[in-house]
This record gives C-alpha cells, sequence and structure tokens, in this order.
C-alpha cells in the first residue's frame, strides 16, 4: 500500500480516569498519524466479561502513512507504555486501541482482522463510528454502519456523555 490512507480507530478504558486514558491515547496517537476527528465519549458495559467496571469508548478518524501491521505496532506500543497488563480476553484494561477500518481494505491473517471482526455485534463501536462518521460503508458488509447498527440484537447500553474538557478537543469535534 503507498500514500496516506483514512483509518478509524475504537479506543476504550475502564481503569483509572477513563477519560484521561482515552485522550492521553488519542494525544500519543498523533505522534505517528493525524488525527482528523474524535466522536463524543460513550459509558457502555462490559462485553463478555460482565464483572468489572463500565467502559468509556471512544472512536476517530485518522490520516496514516503507515501499513496496517505497522499501526497495530504502534497502537499496541502506546497501550504498554500507558499500562497495559497482558490478561484474558474482556477484562479490565486501562486502555484498549482497536484498528475498525483501514480505508477500504478486508484482510484476515492471525495477527489482524480488518475491519474489526467484530463491529457488527459492537454498538460501542459503531454509535460513536456513525457520530464521526454518518454514512460511512462498512467494506466488508458493503453496508452502511447504520444498518449494521439497525440489524445489532443485543446492543447493550451505550450512553453518549460529554469531554470534561481540554484544548485540543476543539479541533477535533465537529457534528
Amino acid at each position: 500500500m503507498s500514500g496516506p490512507a483514512t483509518v478509524y480507530l475504537c479506543l476504550g478504558s475502564n481503569l483509572g480516569d477513563r477519560e484521561l486514558n482515552l485522550l492521553m491515547a488519542v494525544e500519543r496517537l498523533a505522534d505517528k498519524i493525524q488525527v482528523e476527528k474524535l466522536s463524543s465519549p460513550y459509558e457502555t458495559e462490559p462485553v463478555g466479561y460482565k464483572e468489572q467496571p463500565w467502559f468509556l469508548n471512544a472512536c476517530c478518524r485518522a490520516i496514516t502513512q503507515l501499513e496496517p501491521f505497522s499501526l497495530l505496532a504502534f497502537a499496541k506500543e502506546i497501550e504498554l507504555s500507558m499500562g497495559r497488563k497482558p490478561s484474558f480476553p474482556n477484562a479490565s484494561r486501562i486502555i484498549d486501541i482497536d484498528i475498525v477500518f483501514y480505508g477500504d481494505l478486508v484482510m484476515e491473517t492471525p495477527q489482524l482482522v480488518i475491519p474489526h471482526p467484530r463491529i457488527d455485534e459492537r454498538a460501542f463501536v459503531l454509535i460513536p463510528l456513525i457520530e464521526i462518521a454518518p454514512g460511512l460503508i462498512c467494506p466488508k458488509r458493503g453496508v452502511p454502519l447504520e444498518t449494521l447498527l439497525e440489524n445489532l440484537i443485543k446492543a447493550g447500553r451505550v450512553k453518549r456523555l460529554a469531554w470534561r474538557s481540554s484544548p485540543h478537543l476543539d479541533d477535533l469535534q465537529g457534528n
């Protein structure tokens, strides 16, 4: 792949100052990618393992020159630098950064699946994505994200919040 790609990332945190964790992750992402837009934060109930604090999730749109595996490595580097510890699936975490879309790329490898393999099961991803990219088509399914959300059987609770305040947020938010 050559040239810049538009990517959509989902961020989540349910340990410590969740909002600060998300904003710090976005700030660190901006070291290597151009973050263009950030959704509102959404408080969401945990999926899978329920005996843990609720998550705060947000999605961002960015432009990157990084290839998919380099972007994944960069995201994992940020997670580790912020204190994420290896654990079991769906466990509590200080930060989680997932690549949801990378342009129109559809790929499936043992290390990376794009679009995110469970996007059509995750209201906490679809709702913030629709906020920042209404009408966006899922490259694998060929339908708008709104259709995936309408077809979601068990959405879980997703509550839109407002960011407390950050000098960088005004440039990234836009409705």
